[in-house]
């Protein structure tokens, strides 16, 4: 029973990642996405052993190949729907910014990027605990019912981060009229405009980090050069410079900062 309810919750949180909603509109009037319930029946028919005792349940090598699809497409749908993306983004152009090379190591940038981002996503996990985990363990709700609200919270935090012309542009792409609620967009136009929005708004925070290690690289490479000190490279004597800035202004605390409070 654990192993099933882990499987559907998987499936419940991917048909959620790619739209699969009641109310999300395909286009055309009459048209609708596949539910939740809609889908999980289509796989328990599909993949129900004509064997087993018992009609329900699920064949073992289709719980593994379930079991392991999930772990491999989960991280990354995670990343897209959440803070990560802005801020990992961000954090690689201060190392670049930084000249570093591997310092810090990608394994130190991933696991800040993580935490920050689960420092972000507090509230909004928070309200998925309250409206959605915790009353359908509790049996007060159903399946279904919890999937909703809990895409429709993260669907209210997206729309919070995505800018308004990125949204208007996925509904012209799509063809559908703008309804009098944005949280009534299906995932599939939220998601698309809020990952966009997120590049922009992290390439934007990075080119502004960017300006002042550029300007320090242009005064030492003009020193160097009025010193007529051609042949050694300009980067090896702002490197140090740059650090001694870095650390002195507080960069990782500001950057933190700066980026918790980014999000609205």
């Amino acid at each position: 029973m654990n192993s099933r309810l882990l499987l559907l919750t998987g499936l419940g949180w991917l048909v959620f990642v790619i739209g699969a909603q009641a109310t999300a509109q395909a286009g055309t009037a009459g048209h609708t996405m596949p539910t939740v319930p809609e889908l999980l029946d289509v796989v328990d028919k599909a993949t129900t052993d004509p064997t087993s005792d018992t009609p329900n349940e699920w064949s073992a090598p289709v719980k593994l190949v379930v079991l392991f699809t999930l772990l491999t497409l989960l991280p990354s749908i995670l990343a897209m729907t959440t803070s990560f993306t802005r801020i990992v983004i961000v954090l690689g152009f201060v190392r670049r910014a930084l000249g570093t090379q591997n310092i810090p190591p990608n394994t130190a940038i991933m696991g800040l990027a993580l935490f920050l981002t689960l420092f972000t996503m507090a509230p909004t996990l928070y309200r998925i605990q309250d409206d959605a985990v915790g009353p359908y363990l509790a049996d007060e709700i159903e399946f279904d019912q919890a999937t909703a609200a809990a895409g429709t919270i993260i669907k209210e935090f997206m729309i919070r981060q995505t800018r308004k012309s990125d949204m208007a542009l996925f509904v012209s792409i799509a063809n559908v009229p703008m309804p009098e609620k944005v949280t009534d967009l299906g995932l599939h136009i939220v998601a698309p405009a809020f990952i966009i929005s997120e590049f922009r708004t992290a390439f934007e925070i990075g080119c502004l980090l960017f300006i002042p290690f550029l300007l320090l690289d242009l005064v030492i490479a003009s020193v160097l050069l009025s010193a007529g000190m051609m042949m050694l490279p300009p980067v090896m004597i702002s490197l140090p410079f740059k650090l001694i800035l870095f650390i002195l202004v507080d960069g990782w605390g500001v950057l933190a900062q700066g980026l918790s409070l980014s999000f609205r």
